[in-house]
């Protein structure tokens, strides 16, 4: 929500007013200077307008009374408006607090519906900051969201699997859930998450993989050469439900230079709907986006969203560091997965960071069952990734 600065006003004064932290409305306005001028515009997380027309008898204070805000926060919100007498219809602006969620991620989750939902999280939260890291293939531009404003950098990333399309709906999930509670200083999952807010720079890269997530809920494009390739690589068939490579039949999960060439002598030696691990490491421009944001910020630790097998994977070649074993059981004991030190994983996202970084990288393998997954495991899955998330974030200074 958008308000005009009037004389006087300050931003510890808009904190108080909308009982809203200082942090999310300097984070929500990057480009104020500490001191406002009159006629400034500045963002307040976690409202928006909702239109009022004023009916007989209804004074300012009234209203105020009966929407149970503040009357002086009616006032900033129509400091044209006299505080006694109305005239019937005029219409009046009325700062309405978000208390719940503004998206649901419980659905077949598309591209699409990943850029609505973005837009929508967007205009109620202005501090949480969007940007194109790269393209895919099809030229879809692969998003990331961030979130705080602390020293800890941490990322998320999920389906990167085209066939786990269900990991972007519950990611998303929780960047709503995050924000509803850290704005209006509520508990998630039982704990109060604005200390969470504060220590970390969180990234989230929801959908890796976005050409592959369509071909498995849409099917087929319609643009060339895509169509045709996609149809040759999957036998002629019409059904991409076991798809889980990019567009161009490219595993994404095996493309890091993390003993690739072990792992690529293991799957197909052409581009499949799965397994095929490239012609050489970093050849696709999805993988290229991820690894380039990662060099960037030097994370302190990450975590990859996948399915299935409600398991934690969190060691690479004993390259890891000692407190990935503590983090992956707080994140076993908060969820109910169980953490699993060595999998028989080369070339994936997370081994190519324990081995280039040394710090702590994992894996987490939502649901269980055969991708794709079915919404009916959604509500589960969706508390798993709360729980771990959050025990992710509390890790940096636990």
């Amino acid at each position: 929500m958008q308000i005009a600065v009037r004389p006087g006003d300050s931003l510890w004064g808009y904190s108080v007013m909308f009982d809203v932290p200082l942090q999310l409305i300097l984070d929500s306005n990057p480009s104020l200077g500490t001191t406002l001028q009159v006629g400034d515009l500045v963002q307040i997380p976690g409202y928006i307008w909702h239109e009022y027309t004023v009916v007989a008898g209804d004074t300012l204070w009234k209203i105020a009374r009966q929407n149970n805000i503040p009357l002086n926060l009616l006032l900033q919100s129509n400091p044209t408006l006299e505080t006694e007498q109305l005239q019937i219809g005029t219409k009046i602006m009325l700062p309405h607090r978000v208390t719940g969620r503004v998206i649901n991620g419980n659905k077949n989750y598309t591209y699409d519906q990943l850029l609505q939902d973005i837009e929508r999280l967007r205009q109620v939260y202005p501090n949480l900051t969007t940007q194109s890291i790269g393209s895919s293939v099809m030229g879809k531009d692969i998003i990331e969201l961030r979130a705080g404003s602390g020293p800890s950098e941490i990322h998320f990333n999920a389906a990167m699997h085209a066939n786990e399309w269900i990991t972007a709906g519950a990611l998303m999930q929780f960047i709503n859930d995050f924000m509803l509670a850290v704005t209006n200083s509520q508990p998630l999952n039982g704990q109060y998450v604005y200390p969470l807010y504060s220590m970390n720079t969180i990234s989230f890269v929801p959908m890796v993989n976005p050409d592959g997530v369509n071909l498995v809920i849409n099917g087929a494009p319609a643009e060339e050469p895509y169509r045709s390739q996609v149809l040759q690589i999957n036998g002629g068939s019409t059904d991409f439900s076991g798809w889980k490579a990019n567009i161009r039949g490219v595993d994404l999960n095996k493309q890091f230079p993390a003993l690739w060439e072990v792992d690529a002598v293991k799957g197909p030696q052409q581009p499949a709907p799965r397994d095929y691990s490239g012609e050489a490491p970093l050849t696709e421009p999805e993988v290229q986006a991820i690894a380039d944001l990662t060099r960037e910020r030097s994370f302190n630790r990450v975590l990859a969203l996948h399915t299935q097998g409600e398991e934690i994977y969190w060691g690479f070649q004993g390259l890891e560091p000692p407190e990935s074993e503590l983090y992956a059981q707080r994140m076993a004991a908060a969820s109910g997965y169980q953490a699993v030190r060595n999998v028989n994983s080369t070339a994936g996202y997370k081994d190519w960071f324990i081995q280039d970084w040394r710090r702590p990288g994992f894996t987490i393998e939502l649901g269980s069952g055969q991708n794709p997954l079915p919404l009916s495991q959604f509500p589960s899955i969706s508390q798993a990734t709360t729980a771990i998330l959050l025990e992710a974030m509390k890790s940096a200074y636990s």
